[in-house]
């Protein structure tokens, strides 16, 4: 009963009429409303200003108008180092409670934030902004622009190359920003776009104002193995390697450096004046005019060898003056040869002025006519029928040519190479570099040829063999090889012989075969032609054949007997007749 009573009191209770701080739930609604009323309005990510009510070591504390305060690591504002109390600083509400009723902001991201706006802004409208170098990368350089790190690559620096990007770390520059990928947040900017604005007008100026033959001022830009790029003021020309110097260049690298103020004259361009040939060497006078005016064909002059090739060599006789010595005026040797063989590139030589072109400016030099030409006293020194040794220098299908000394070089016809081997061709008698001796056969002084022989060194053996290899002789002879079905024999003293294929025949009926060693009779020797025929089947047939000859002399013999006995017969007949009709005759009488 009692419980019945207390639980019907506290259900009859006015519990919102109870208040512990003395406000009455209405009251409290009231306050409640007035005090929401005295805070700012924030929203989650968004970005607000606040003022720093506090500073420590690890925190910055932030007053942004909210029930609670902001609180941000000191190091997201390393970059301002004189931040103070008071100030008014951006933060971007990340969350406006955690899990402990905290206000969670940034700065860092809030400067982000307004840093992508910023950016994007700028991009639009072309907006020239400032940013700091922070450090150097692989191909450019790394720049602080509103907070965030954009790139400024190498080429984007300036309008010319730059070598040295550490130049501009550590430094506050102007910037356009030229490009943005949202997707993986990147910012590319450009100074070079700066300067390129700056020197459209002087461009212009400049390609409207350029003629033919006009000297200007300009820096050297860039330096490669073909030429040098000239910087005018914001418009680049190019002098060609030849039109650095009236003399030779190897690499331009030996005239000019970069970032060097030179004059330069202007030789072409093209319609748009996008093409710009410079000259440096036409500012001087042509060498060629300032060339002695004494020096004349036969005269000795002396130079440098600036450039070797292959078919000669060029000197340098003054600045920019040049003469060719071609390899063939090197030496009297006809054997022509590579210049590399005579001299090399900075030599000092002397050499005697061939030809001289003073208007196409051209000059033909020579060595050899420093020394005496050896074919001026040929005959002399070698004489018909003289002897001397020579060196084998090369073949040729008809002959051997040999060097008798530098300058003078003979035939040896392959006739006259020897007396009896038959050879088909001059390099299976002797080998290229080898000395031989030689006879001096004719000379042709105005042609410069000399004809030699070997064989001539020692008599025609063709004379002796002439008495050992008579016609019916016999020899000994081995068949080293067949020929159109004839053996070649090999006689006595080194020759050989032909065996024609029927005398190849044995006593046995069986014919001769290579490397048989026979008895051969000598039945041709032909000592001009240098030719011998053998023949094996008539030294076993000699016997038969003259039984035949004897057997035919005798039957010749009685034929002429009878014939002799039938004439004389005859004769006797007509005399009896004779002597009958005389006596006849008488009777009648």
């Amino acid at each position: 009963m009692a419980e019945e009573t207390i639980s019907q009191e506290t259900a009859a209770f006015d519990w919102d009429a109870l208040s512990l701080d003395g406000y009455t739930k209405a009251e409290r609604s009231e306050l409640l409303v007035k005090y929401e009323n005295t805070l700012n309005s924030i929203k989650e990510k968004e970005v607000v200003q606040g003022v720093v009510t506090s500073i420590t070591n690890k925190e910055i504390i932030i007053n942004l108008g909210y029930k609670s305060e902001g609180v941000v690591a000191s190091n997201e504002f390393r970059y301002v180092p004189d931040l103070k109390v008071g100030d008014t600083v951006d933060v971007y509400v990340e969350c406006q409670e955690d899990k402990s009723g905290q206000l969670v902001v940034s700065h860092r991201t809030a400067r982000m934030h307004q840093a992508w706006i910023k950016v994007n802004e700028v991009l639009k409208t072309g907006e020239i902004i400032t940013g700091f170098v922070k450090c150097r990368t692989k191909g450019g350089l790394i720049v602080d622009v509103f907070g965030i790190e954009a790139f400024l690559p190498g080429s984007q620096i300036d309008v010319k190359p730059i070598r040295d990007y550490d130049l501009y770390v550590g430094k506050n520059m102007e910037f356009k920003v030229v490009k943005i990928n949202e997707e993986f947040r990147n910012v590319v900017v450009s100074h070079k776009a700066l300067i390129e604005a700056e020197l459209e007008e002087q461009k212009s100026q400049i390609i409207a104002g350029l003629e033919k033959g006009q000297v200007l001022e300009g820096v050297v830009k860039n330096i490669t193995s073909y030429g040098v790029f000239i910087d005018l003021g914001g418009v680049d020309g190019l002098i060609h390697i030849t039109d650095l110097s009236w003399g030779r260049v190897n690499h331009p690298e030996e005239m000019l450096e970069l970032d060097q103020t030179i004059n330069v004259v202007i030789l072409d361009f093209d319609d748009d004046k996008k093409r710009i040939a410079l000259g440096l060497k036409q500012l001087h006078p042509h060498p060629w005019d300032a060339f002695d005016a004494n020096v004349n064909v036969g005269d000795k002059v002396k130079g440098k060898v600036v450039v070797i090739a292959d078919y000669g060599a060029f000197v340098e006789i003054a600045n920019g003056v040049e003469g060719l010595i071609h390899v063939s005026e090197m030496s009297w040797s006809q054997h022509l040869r590579s210049a590399q063989d005579f001299m090399n590139v900075g030599d000092n030589i002397e050499a005697e002025v061939l030809t001289l072109d003073r208007e196409e400016r051209k000059m033909s030099l020579g060595i050899k006519q420093l020394f005496p030409d050896p074919w001026e006293n040929i005959e002399t020194k070698y004489t018909v029928s003289s002897k001397h040794n020579a060196k084998v220098r090369n073949f040729t299908n008809f002959g051997v040519f040999v060097e008798l000394e530098e300058g003078v070089d003979g035939l040896i016809h392959i006739s006259d190479l020897s007396w009896q081997r038959k050879i088909k061709h001059p390099s299976e008698f002797c080998k290229v570099g080898e000395d031989m001796e030689v006879v001096v056969l004719e000379i042709d002084r105005e042609n410069r040829r000399i004809s030699l022989g070997h064989k001539q060194i020692e008599e025609n053996p063709w004379d002796i063999f002439e008495s050992t290899f008579t016609e019916g002789s016999l020899h000994e002879g081995t068949i080293t090889s067949m020929k159109d079905k004839s053996g070649i024999v090999s006689l006595p003293y080194g020759l050989e012989a032909i065996c024609p294929y029927k005398h190849l025949k044995k006593e046995d009926d069986t014919l001769a075969t290579l490397d048989d060693t026979l008895n051969f009779k000598v039945i041709e020797f032909n000592k001009d032609a240098r030719k011998i025929v053998v023949s094996h089947t008539q030294t076993f047939n000699e016997s038969v054949e003259t039984k035949q000859q004897t057997k035919k002399s005798s039957s010749k013999k009685a034929v002429k007997s009878i014939n002799q006995n039938n004439e004389k017969s005859t004769l006797g007949d007509i005399d009896a007749l004779a002597a009958l009709k005389e006596k006849m005759d008488k009777g009648n009488k």
